[in-house]
């Protein structure tokens, strides 16, 4: 679906009306559980243009959203891009931040904007693009989160990570030399939100079994046996990938745009979201906002699978070819965070799954 000026306006007003519709009930519910609306409007992802990103070409006044060290080392490859009508960088996951940058913009001198970077560029370009009724078209510089095609911006509030449904981007370019020129620690590490597959799923699973499925998030079987596909897949790419094989790092975009269409369909995130997730959220909680999305969800799942009895032989090879770094969290930290898991899953209300039975 791709949405253009004034659209964003609809797509609000079109849930705001779905929610009506929504027993209270299960509204209360799904914001309870970690913020996530069980949707009946289905989003669909964003156009993917795999070329040069000195192919691009801005149709009208384009505003910039970055990081200021990856705008460095790209911006010469968007030749089509002379002047933006303005540009700012990103450096917090924030509400505040990003309503505070709405503040600072001259917001009617653009008429789209242009988010260069990974996940928190592409999280605060979509919510600042609906606030202000402009389209978003992603340049990822690494295939480091799922993030570019998810209709929802992640935030950070209160030590946990919330979404607030926004449209995806209208496009995203995926320029394959530039992506294949990201440090290597995070060109691929997106592999972590497809091979979360393995325990999100397993605690998806062990949540059924326990009857703990919040109303619209029950387990599906086929949805299950979908998103084990898209492990093997990915498990199978991480080595080309992390060296930068355009082949390998294909792969890994097919399998992050399908692992995110499933939770469209799904209208959640269960199959890939579990406890790896929260011990990645509890670990940034303690140390700060410094560590890449991931040198945190990489370790969750290693620890998480390990704790699960959970194939973390295969998972640990897998993060390790893809480049993902698994020792950024010092040992103290891990420690305390196993530790202190259970009462931090129960303070968010986040996902029941083996953190709330450690």
């Amino acid at each position: 679906m791709f949405y253009k000026r004034g659209h964003t306006e609809n797509y609000t007003r079109l849930t705001s009306q779905l929610n009506q519709h929504i027993p209270l009930n299960i509204q209360e519910i799904a914001r309870d559980v970690h913020n996530i609306f069980i949707m009946n409007h289905i989003p669909s992802l964003p156009g993917t243009i795999v070329a040069p990103l000195s192919l691009w070409e801005p149709k009208g006044p384009v505003g910039v959203i970055t990081d200021q060290q990856v705008w460095d080392a790209v911006h010469h490859n968007i030749r089509g891009l002379t002047v933006p009508a303005w540009r700012v960088n990103v450096t917090e996951a924030t509400i505040s931040a990003w309503d505070e940058i709405i503040a600072t913009i001259p917001v009617d001198s653009a008429e789209s904007i242009l988010a260069v970077g990974g996940g928190l560029v592409h999280d605060a370009a979509k919510y600042i693009g609906n606030r202000l009724g402009l389209p978003v078209t992603g340049m990822p510089t690494a295939l480091s989160v799922d993030a570019f095609f998810t209709a929802a911006a992640g935030y950070r509030q209160n030590g946990m990570v919330r979404y607030l449904e926004t449209p995806p981007p209208s496009e995203i370019w995926i320029d394959f030399d530039v992506i294949a020129a990201a440090p290597p620690s995070v060109r691929a590490a997106g592999v972590c939100d497809v091979l979360s597959i393995a325990t999100g799923t397993w605690d998806w699973q062990l949540s059924h079994e326990r009857g703990r499925n919040a109303p619209g998030m029950q387990y599906s079987p086929w949805a299950a046996a979908t998103a084990a596909t898209l492990l093997n897949a990915c498990h199978d790419a991480c080595a080309a990938a992390g060296t930068g094989d355009h082949g390998g790092l294909k792969v890994l975009l097919d399998c992050l745009a399908l692992e995110v269409q499933l939770c469209n369909q799904l209208g959640h995130p269960r199959p890939e979201e579990g406890s790896e997730h929260a011990f990645a959220y509890s670990v940034e909680n303690a140390m700060g906002h410094g560590l890449p999305h991931g040198d945190l969800v990489g370790p969750g799942i290693l620890h998480i699978s390990r704790l699960q009895n959970n194939d973390a032989k295969r998972l640990e090879q897998s993060l390790l070819a893809a480049g993902v770094p698994l020792g950024s969290i010092p040992d103290s930290i891990v420690e305390a965070t196993l530790a202190g898991l259970p009462a931090y899953v129960r303070e968010h209300k986040f996902y029941y799954g083996i953190a709330w039975e450690l």
